[in-house]
């Protein structure tokens, strides 16, 4: 049986896996905290005990399952980290779900020592334990996600900033083609021929030698304090406009780049 579950929330569930209890914690439906659940008692059926917890995952209606992975101190890998691993392939196998994977060193401890100050008997501490470590799991994996939202949101912010900056710096225009695709272009220069002002564009992130060396001519027609860019119907007069265009950019820029330029 495989548990496939179109209409998920997003909300998160932890597991701290064992050999003989699996302890589950489930976020908040805001992803802000984690909330301890309960506690899975293995049976001695591995097939049986991971379809049990896939069917928990499905019953909470959660977007994405975290595994708590036991490792030795130093980070090295035991005997438990490739059970646990085990369990978790399975896992992944049966419940179609996201199954993420984070270090779980210390949280057992963590678990003890808030059961301990809550006054929890010695007797009754196995009943909840599991589900107190499967929450600070999950309260490890949320702060990561949410620095991680935070790094990437500021990385977004940085580099709008950069790209509104080198627009308004080098003079791009964005220009719509017939299918409605956008492209960026520098003003490279504006030339005047017989009468009319004309402005010529290159791509300002060319892909290919070849674009590098393409311009593009528009006229340029006063609309109140904004100029309009008009497309040159006139294949001849375009071909004039050009040459008159790489007759000034060889005066007074480079010859060497007029030469390399195509209409």
């Amino acid at each position: 049986m495989c548990y496939n579950t179109p209409m998920i929330t997003k909300r998160i569930l932890a597991l701290d896996i064992g050999d003989k209890r699996i302890g589950v914690a489930v976020s908040d439906p805001f992803n802000e905290y984690a909330m301890p659940c309960e506690t899975y008692f293995r049976t001695k059926n591995f097939e049986a005990d991971v379809e049990a917890v896939a069917k928990i995952a499905y019953e909470k209606g959660v977007g994405t399952i975290v595994c708590g992975l036991p490792v030795n101190f130093d980070g090295t890998d035991s005997i438990q980290t490739e059970k646990t691993q085990r369990f978790i392939d399975a896992l992944k196998a049966k419940t179609h779900l996201p199954v993420e994977i984070e270090d779980e060193r210390f949280t057992t401890m963590q678990a003890r020592d808030t059961q301990i100050a809550g006054g929890v008997k010695r007797g009754d501490r196995k009943k909840t334990i599991d589900s107190i470590a499967a929450s600070y799991i999950l309260d490890g994996y949320l702060a990561r996600q949410k620095q991680k939202a935070k790094v990437e949101g500021e990385k977004i912010m940085n580099e709008k900033m950069m790209d509104e900056a080198l627009d308004e710096e080098e003079g791009i225009v964005y220009l719509v083609d017939e299918e409605g695709n956008e492209e960026a272009y520098i003003a490279v220069d504006s030339v005047e021929y017989k009468g009319a002002e004309y402005c010529v564009l290159r791509k300002a992130y060319p892909e290919t030698e070849d674009e590098e060396a393409e311009v593009v001519i528009f006229l340029m027609e006063a609309d109140g304090e904004d100029v309009q860019l008009l497309p040159v119907e006139d294949d001849a007069l375009l071909d004039e406009v050009f040459a008159e265009f790489c007759n000034q950019y060889e005066d007074f820029e480079d010859a060497d780049e007029a030469a390399k330029l195509e209409s």
